[in-house]
């Protein structure tokens, strides 16, 4: 992590600055400054764009009840896409304009998702389980058995069985 972090906010930057001077000292000054603006204009009027598309699709699939894993890790990769871009720099631009192509982003995501496991859960259905020992009674108000009894009382599970309407 530490090493992360110091190529984050240590070596970025200074490589930042060389490729500016450099570039600076072919085209100008001005030039370069315009460039910088440039893109960081264009790469935020476009990652609002994705980013709109982006939420749009998120609420779908939410809607229609279906997990949007995808649309969540596009939109987290948009909002980095939108900070490189607006840092000065032409190496940050170009990390920041590749995360702004769809087949870019769905390769990270795919890679993304065979590192870290995810957990999907059935919409709609509860599952309740009851695990008793039979060595220990269970004496509650609503146990079917009376306390005086002598043998250890075991519950038996009652189901519930009826309907459900979601209303919107």
């Amino acid at each position: 992590m530490f090493r992360f972090l110091f190529l984050l906010f240590i070596v970025i930057p200074i490589i930042e600055i060389a490729l500016l001077m450099k570039i600076g000292g072919w085209i100008g000054v001005w030039p370069t400054i315009t460039i910088v603006i440039v893109t960081a204009w264009l790469g935020a009027k476009n990652v609002r764009q994705q980013g709109l598309a982006t939420l749009s699709s998120l609420q779908t699939k939410m809607a229609q009840g279906q997990a949007p894993s995808e649309e969540i890790v596009s939109g987290l990769m948009l909002l980095i896409a939108g900070i490189l871009l607006v840092t000065p720099g032409f190496v940050t631009d170009i990390f920041g304009l590749s995360l702004l192509i769809p087949a870019f982003r769905k390769s990270i995501a795919k890679a993304f998702q065979k590192v870290m496991p995810v957990q999907t859960y059935a919409s709609g259905g509860f599952q309740q389980q009851n695990h008793y020992h039979h060595e220990q009674a269970v004496n509650d108000d609503f146990s079917p058995e009376s306390e005086s009894s002598s043998k250890p009382s075991i519950h038996q599970g009652k189901i519930l069985d009826g309907e459900f309407e979601r209303k919107e």
